[in-house]
């Protein structure tokens, strides 16, 4: 999460289908779901999707609304007539499944467009979608689109609607936040909820027929429709699609005494998501982009990851400054620096340096990590505590007045990034070192645009490109004690590996790949507030090969 976003709200005493589906397990929420399913019509009604490329397969997803289980046949053709099929195959729609049903074409041609289209039995067609595969062999370009934080209530995805229009990406990565899980009139409040974007459900999400509606919402919005209509999608969940700050034992958002067990909610959540997303069952996993790069989807939230450190409980009661300072030291050099914590989770995170060890034995030019938070390290300008004043909402007066105390000690501001977890970022460095990686972070969660160089013991370890959010709100939004190009600027000059900033613009990144170095397009949108397509301005940033160095 982005540190705007508010505390955990009171959960209401009522949630009766939150106890009956602890009770009762997913029979109940199933139960539920026809009659929310047909809000959004019958028969297609959310058009089609793909994902999880492979050179020679890729995952076909839609959603088909009936009375029964419907079987329905899914085609791929090279040609938009259809006229020759080059794989075809059937799946079925069915209540259990909130009516999303998934295929994977395989057999397929690598580094080619394919056309691809649902069939149900009385001969209706889906929309069509256009998906492609993966190349082999040499490559010599590919570009992803990486998008992340697309909050509907905050308003329009013209990030989604510019890249489908621009059509100069080969695929999609969404690191995170894909939904929000808040209830309606909380983060965006009543107030700042743009006309026309109406949450369903309009509780918090907690049942999986809550999770379910959601992404049925999320997924009529016409920009995200058209955006996974014509690119496949590699995507993985950060803390939203869950519940906010979320780890594997619980989350900041979730009450146990109202909300019941975390176990049940998680695997609500989980399993909408699959349902949902052009996604497999695999919480992580690699992509293979010819000899020019191993993608390597992470999961930073539920897997492995022990719960977040809170500066807040360190400075509790201390009003002292010099044991506020003493404090803040024990914690940094005690807790903060165990060398045993975690946040992928042994299993994990084995399975990355192995991985990372492989792509470069086998001659890929760029290891690329595709995940959800900040991995460069960032504190506060300790300037910042000249603008802590009366007019900010308490939680972030709170919150700031933290950050800069802790950066008077050397410590970072957001416990909820790697920067919670150094033990465990510096044995990616480590990992990324022995293997002689050429490694690029790509990030999402902090709403706002980065670029990091990537050190560990003085040696360059890579650089990190993390993107500003589709909707959701940044510092902007608070910290309006500072124009944005001067909190950009103290930001930069407090924090060594960190060489440039945005911190007030919507939008996505472009990254483009190639043999000889890595470039990052920050494409802004100039907002949210009104439905446009039309890019506010860019930033280019690139890195060669074997630097581990950005250059501006």
């Amino acid at each position: 999460m982005i540190k705007t976003e508010p505390a955990a709200q009171p959960a209401p005493t009522n949630i009766t289908r939150r106890s009956l589906f602890a009770l009762a397990g997913a029979g109940a929420a199933v139960a539920a779901a026809p009659a929310a399913a047909t809000g959004f019509g019958k028969g297609f009604t959310h058009a089609v999707a793909s994902g999880e490329p492979a050179a020679k397969s890729v995952l076909l997803w839609t959603r088909y609304v009936a009375d029964a289980d419907t079987p329905l046949t899914w085609q791929v053709s090279e040609t938009e007539n259809f006229a020759r099929p080059v794989a075809e195959g059937s799946v079925t729609a069915s209540a259990d499944r909130d009516w999303c049903a998934k295929g994977v074409a395989t057999g397929l041609a690598p580094d080619r467009w394919y056309f691809y289209r649902f069939l149900a039995p009385d001969g209706t067609a889906s929309p069509i979608g256009r998906t492609r595969t993966l190349p082999e062999g040499k490559t010599g370009r590919f570009l992803l689109a990486v998008f992340s934080c697309s909050n509907f209530g905050f308003g329009w995805f013209n990030a989604y609607g510019h890249a489908a229009s621009a059509n100069d990406a080969d695929l999609a990565v969404h690191v995170g936040d894909y939904i929000y899980e808040y209830a309606r009139g909380n983060y965006p409040s009543a107030t700042q909820t743009i006309e026309g974007r109406v949450l369903e459900p309009a509780n918090e999400l907690v049942a999986l027929a809550d999770y379910r509606l959601r992404y049925a919402t999320y997924r009529a919005d016409p920009d995200c429709q058209r955006l996974h209509q014509v690119l496949p999608m590699i995507s993985c969940w950060d803390d939203h699609e869950s519940a906010n700050d979320s780890w594997t034992g619980g989350a900041e958002n979730h009450q146990p005494a109202t909300e019941g067990d975390w176990a049940v909610r998680k695997a609500a959540a989980k399993r909408a998501y699959r349902e949902w997303m052009p996604v497999g069952e695999e919480a992580y996993a690699t992509y293979q982009i010819g000899d020019l790069a191993t993608l390597f989807k992470l999961d930073t939230r539920l897997e492995g990851r022990e719960q977040q450190f809170s500066l807040a409980a360190v400075m509790a009661g201390k009003t002292d400054p010099q044991a506020l300072d003493a404090a803040l030291a024990a914690f940094r050099d005690g807790q903060w620096a165990d060398r045993n914590r975690q946040l992928l989770g042994a299993a994990q995170q084995d399975w990355l340096v192995k991985g990372l060890a492989a792509s470069t034995r086998s001659g890929t030019q760029w290891q690329v990590l595709c995940q959800q938070v900040n991995m460069g390290n960032l504190k506060t300008p300790r300037a910042f505590a000249e603008g802590i004043g009366g007019g900010l909402p308490d939680f972030v007066r709170q919150r700031l007045t933290a950050a800069v105390a802790a950066s008077k000690v050397g410590l970072p501001s957001n416990m909820d990034a790697w920067d919670g977890y150094p033990a465990a970022r510096e044995r990616v460095f480590k990992a990324a070192l022995d293997a002689d990686a050429n490694l690029v972070v790509l990030a999402g969660d902090s709403h706002n645009a980065w670029a990091f160089d990537l050190a560990h013991e003085g040696k360059p370890v890579g650089v990190e490109f993390a993107g500003q959010s589709v909707s959701s709100p940044g510092f902007e939004s608070y910290l309006n004690f500072l124009k944005p190009d001067a909190l950009a600027a103290a930001l930069v000059a407090e924090n060594s590996q960190l060489k440039w900033a945005d911190t007030a613009q919507r939008g996505y990144m472009l990254v483009e790949l190639t043999p000889a170095t890595v470039a990052t397009e920050y494409r802004f949108t100039g907002g949210a507030k009104q439905r446009a397509a039309q890019l506010a301005g860019t930033k280019r940033i690139t890195s060669a090969k074997g630097s581990g160095k950005l250059a501006m």
